[in-house]
């Protein structure tokens, strides 16, 4: 195909046309508003085409849903990568849809039409077996909230993650009873990642006075300001579970 020449969806028929004569298949382009039908024995397949995958191509397909299970989408091979996560992303709503999709190459006055993969049932359950793993860190990250500090959409602002907030309230202790021991800390429900958190020290919260003993820093006073929702929730935590009296330091 010359270079120059902008391309159209017409331009994706005859390549396609001759994978599917090829699979000996009979093809008709524009019958009754599909831009490709063909036919073999009791098979019909429908061919949606388009310069790129939008959304009005994939209702358009989902239309011809109606009409046959085999139905695929068809659109220029994209000039960017194939194995990108936005690519993957794409694909896997296509199979989601149990639609197929066909990518049309153009090589000078060459085109090529590859099939990536073909309509087939959506299997859920599988899907889901498979991102097992991305689920239970979703639920994780939820159990260590202790409640919503965020609003959803935001890509600007600064998340409150499950992470922060245990850092936030290991801070909030250090403070309010000076210093301790991550055993004294978990004692008092910091959880399990507390050595961790104050040896990494992301935020610059925390120092070591002696071995085994850390407290607060002058920035991690001045930051936790910040979030007095979350220090006020969880003093009242430990201390409605310890009670109001003298609370051991070490």
């Amino acid at each position: 195909m010359n270079e120059t020449k902008k391309l159209q969806e017409v331009d994706l028929y005859k390549p396609i046309q001759k994978y599917f004569v090829r699979e000996e298949f009979e093809v008709y382009g524009e019958v009754n508003d599909c831009d490709i039908a063909a036919v073999k024995d009791d098979v019909l397949v429908i061919v949606e085409l388009k310069l790129t995958l939008s959304v009005d191509l994939l209702i358009q397909a989902a239309n011809r849903q109606r009409l046959t299970d085999q139905v695929y989408i068809a659109i220029p091979r994209p000039k960017g990568r194939l194995n990108s996560k936005q690519w993957r992303d794409k694909c896997h709503l296509v199979k989601r849809l149990e639609l197929g999709l066909i990518l049309v190459a153009f090589h000078g006055k060459r085109a090529t039409a590859e099939v990536l993969f073909h309509p087939t049932p959506f299997n859920r359950r599988q899907s889901k077996s498979q991102n097992k793993r991305k689920r239970e860190a979703l639920l994780k990250e939820i159990e260590g909230r202790s409640a919503d500090y965020n609003i959803g959409g935001s890509n600007r602002t600064k998340i409150m993650t499950a992470y922060k907030e245990n850092c936030i309230q290991i801070a909030c202790y250090l403070e309010q009873f000076g210093p301790l021991s991550p055993k004294a800390l978990r004692e008092k429900g910091t959880g399990e990642k507390t050595s961790s958190i104050l040896t990494k020290n992301y935020y610059g919260w925390f120092e070591k006075i002696k071995r085994g003993v850390y407290t607060i820093s002058e920035k991690g006073k001045e930051e936790i300001k910040e979030y007095p929702e979350i220090s006020d929730y969880y003093l009242k935590l430990v201390e409605g579970s310890m009670g109001t009296g003298p609370l051991d330091q070490l």
